[in-house]
């Protein structure tokens, strides 16, 4: 690709090229979907993690879901600076400290230290533990396809890919 070609991603759609590929986006979404972990929180982890990367079509697929169901405009814009924001629930906050964690280099120690953890733990169970983990996961499967392939942001997924 190049900056005259702007408008077309850098690879066709990698489900046909490695149908593979959809099986296991496909069991990631499902065993997200699944959990007792509220789709609101997962979709603002997502959002989170594609500020946190930089990047345009992760940002706004999440945005879109979020506001698919219903999210507020202010609570959308807050996501980027949620740890001063009033507008999220202590568990919605120890998520996006979670994804910021696991995605953001530590500076120093742990990048998730037991402190953190157990505020984790405080708001959600074990399988809700575990479903927060599987949805960074979830993401993180989602990075590098963003980062290198580069769909095309805010397209029907049908069209994001040359």
């Amino acid at each position: 690709m190049t900056a005259t070609n702007a408008l077309q991603s850098r690879l066709p759609n990698p489900a046909l090229l490695l149908p593979e590929f959809g099986d296991v986006a496909r069991s990631l979404a499902q065993a997200v979907a699944s959990s007792p972990v509220p789709a609101t929180t997962v979709n603002l982890m997502h959002l989170r993690a594609g500020q946190i990367v930089g990047n345009t079509y992760l940002t706004l697929a999440n945005a879109a879901k979020l506001r698919e169901g219903g999210e507020t405009e202010a609570r959308l814009t807050a996501v980027a600076s949620w740890r001063d924001a009033a507008d999220f629930t202590p568990a919605e906050r120890v998520a996006l400290a979670l994804v910021e964690a696991v995605l953001t280099p530590a500076t120093g120690g742990e990048r998730v230290p037991d402190e953190l953890y157990a505020q984790a733990a405080e708001h959600y169970g074990e399988k809700e533990l575990a479903a927060l983990i599987v949805a960074i996961g979830q993401v993180s499967f989602f990075i590098p396809l963003a980062l290198i392939g580069k769909p095309l942001a805010g397209v029907a997924p049908s069209e994001q890919w040359r």
